[in-house]
């Protein structure tokens, strides 16, 4: 049995035998209760603190509560202001980019149109895109890996039409330019596609559903 004194709780608790005990009171009434039933080598004993809003307060050699409105004993010793490593360095001279460097995180690479067309190229043929709304079922079926690539796997939101066309153009149908922007155009207004719209140029990515449909 521990040695304790103050206010204790002790607990036995069996289920397969249907047996629950729970003692509380000073330590010593406690443990003859406990050596009378015959239970001191089982169950687990506590202290209890009678203030719960200032337990480290408690006294539990003494068995006394603390005093109203005492401070707790184990905060630990006072600040010391001087042991604060001081780090002056003039505005704008840090360089956040090389500390996260120093760290292991690395800004995100630019993911280009070739390297892109290269790993679609590794890329198992899908199946062709279902529903009745689809115009190219074959073409939105790739359209959908190539941005799944840039999405899932480099971190990007969206591709403009031109690194659109680089990356998958004889995938999409041998179309370009202003035919390939018609295109993407008819998968927004389907709810496929999210159109981003960044100074001169458009930036298409998938809406999530259809990004996760089959």
């Amino acid at each position: 049995m521990q040695n304790m004194s103050g206010y204790v709780r002790f607990r036995f608790r069996s289920d397969d035998d249907d047996v629950d005990v729970l003692l509380e009171g000073e330590y010593q009434w406690v443990k003859s209760l406990i050596k009378e039933i015959g239970m001191e080598d089982v169950g687990w004993m506590m202290p209890l603190a009678v203030d719960s809003t200032n337990l480290s307060s408690y006294d539990f050699d003494n068995g006394e509560e603390p005093a109203e409105n005492s401070p707790p004993k184990d905060m630990g010793p006072a600040p010391d202001p001087s042991r604060i490593p001081v780090v002056r360095r003039p505005i704008g001279e840090l360089d956040l980019q090389a500390k996260l460097a120093d760290t292991g995180i690395l800004p995100p690479q630019k993911v280009g149109s070739e390297r892109l067309r290269e790993e679609l190229e590794m890329v198992e043929e899908p199946m062709p895109a279902q529903g009745i709304s689809s115009v190219d079922p074959m073409a939105e079926a790739w359209l959908k890996e190539l941005l799944r690539l840039a999405v899932r796997k480099h971190g990007l939101t969206a591709l403009v039409t031109e690194e659109i066309a680089l990356a998958a153009s004889d995938y999409l149908g041998d179309r370009e330019g202003i035919e390939l922007e018609v295109y993407l155009e008819s998968l927004f207004k389907q709810g496929k596609l999210v159109k981003i719209h960044g100074g001169e140029e458009i930036a298409w990515g998938p809406s999530p559903a259809w990004l996760s449909s089959k």
